[in-house]
């Protein structure tokens, strides 16, 4: 059995930045991620060095001065989203209109290299083997001394342990209760607390498709436009600023999850939508990507199935940051009351942690 100060479960943004934190002061941790990667919810596919978000894709430096600060610090490439042009709305009926478009207020930028430049930069400047992959943890036990982590499946009884003297639950609070098993049990009220904590953007489906050439732009469309009939519902400019890079276009799904059981059929009703909203070189992408969070076990439960409309008011779930007299401490964007959801929450929660984690 693995004995560590603090083990963190989670290797989302939230998990990774406290990982981050911890080394700062010479703290020895250990990050349990149940995938093959870091990132969590933050997931970019590479095309030609060119990275597309997959998940979330901006921040807003009027209101996020965590993620201001650090992306300045660390010298990374940050730009303003596309906005110059006009935009398309397509109308329940399908008829679609040249709109004025939307901009972001406040504005929202991206980074070079997608959002997971920021991931790695705190990845890469971690202890070797303080990250375990491929280890999702399926139960956690209140110990006379310690806190003790299984890594396996919680259906099955093999585990591998860790114990540890505090725990950062760097995941969603939803997730956490559908997949971990607690001893001694949580209260009836922390646990439907945490049950009922929306896990932001996981029922959603995101699309990426790129280009050798701005075609929308060329024509005075800003690469913005909004449906009301899909299978699109949302489409934005995704194009890196940096020269001889693809262009792009991205944007979310609104076809329920239920109704995304066939990835084929809904690519090709993808690109018959940007043909007639863009034009036909529109429908003949270079590349295209497609990530259903939906069906991502270690992002969204069976009660994720149908996402929010708008976005949710989070809080930590039934008022508590921690459980056990301080030893599992909750971190995880949708446990922070003033940005929760954004990654300027799972900045702020992972830094609360990791605060009242210290002696």
């Amino acid at each position: 059995m693995t004995d560590i100060d603090t083990l963190i479960v989670g290797g989302g943004l939230s998990g990774i930045y406290a990982a981050w934190l911890l080394s700062r002061e010479n703290k020895s941790f250990i990050l349990l991620e149940a995938r093959d990667r870091v990132g969590g919810r933050i997931h970019c596919s590479k095309h030609d060095n060119f990275s597309t978000d997959l998940g979330p894709s901006w921040f807003w430096p009027a209101i996020n001065p965590r993620i201001s600060r650090l992306v300045k610090e660390m010298g990374l490439d940050v730009y303003p989203q596309y906005e110059y042009g006009l935009g398309r709305f397509q109308l329940s009926d399908g008829t679609l209109r040249t709109i004025s478009g939307y901009p972001m207020v406040p504005e929202g930028w991206r980074i070079s290299g997608g959002m997971i430049a920021l991931v790695d930069h705190f990845f890469n400047t971690l202890p070797r083997d303080a990250v375990r992959l491929n280890h999702p943890v399926c139960e956690i036990q209140k110990r006379e001394i310690g806190i003790r982590v299984g890594v396996g499946e919680l259906e099955q009884e093999k585990r591998t342990w860790f114990k540890a003297r505090k725990v950062i639950l760097a995941l969603p609070p939803r997730l956490a209760a559908a997949r971990i098993s607690f001893t001694p049990d949580l209260s009836p009220a922390l646990t439907q607390a945490m049950l009922k904590t929306k896990t932001w953007m996981a029922g959603h489906a995101k699309f990426f498709a790129l280009y050798p050439s701005p075609h929308w732009r060329q024509v005075g469309l800003s690469g913005q436009a909004f449906s009301q009939y899909g299978p699109l519902g949302e489409i934005h400019d995704a194009s890196n600023r940096e020269p001889n890079a693809p262009y792009g276009l991205t944007g979310f799904v609104s076809v329920p999850a239920a109704q995304r059981r066939e990835p084929k059929a809904l690519k090709n009703s993808i690109l018959a939508q940007l043909d007639l909203m863009f034009g036909p070189p529109a429908g003949h992408p270079q590349a295209f990507y497609l990530k259903d969070w939906a069906q991502e076990r270690f992002t969204a439960t069976e009660f994720d199935q149908r996402g929010p409309h708008e976005h949710p008011l989070f809080n930590p779930p039934d008022g508590k940051t921690c459980i056990w007299g301080n030893q599992v401490l909750l971190a995880g964007t949708e446990t922070d009351d003033q940005l929760g959801g954004y990654l300027e929450g799972a900045l702020a929660s992972a830094e609360r942690a990791v605060k009242e984690g210290m002696p």
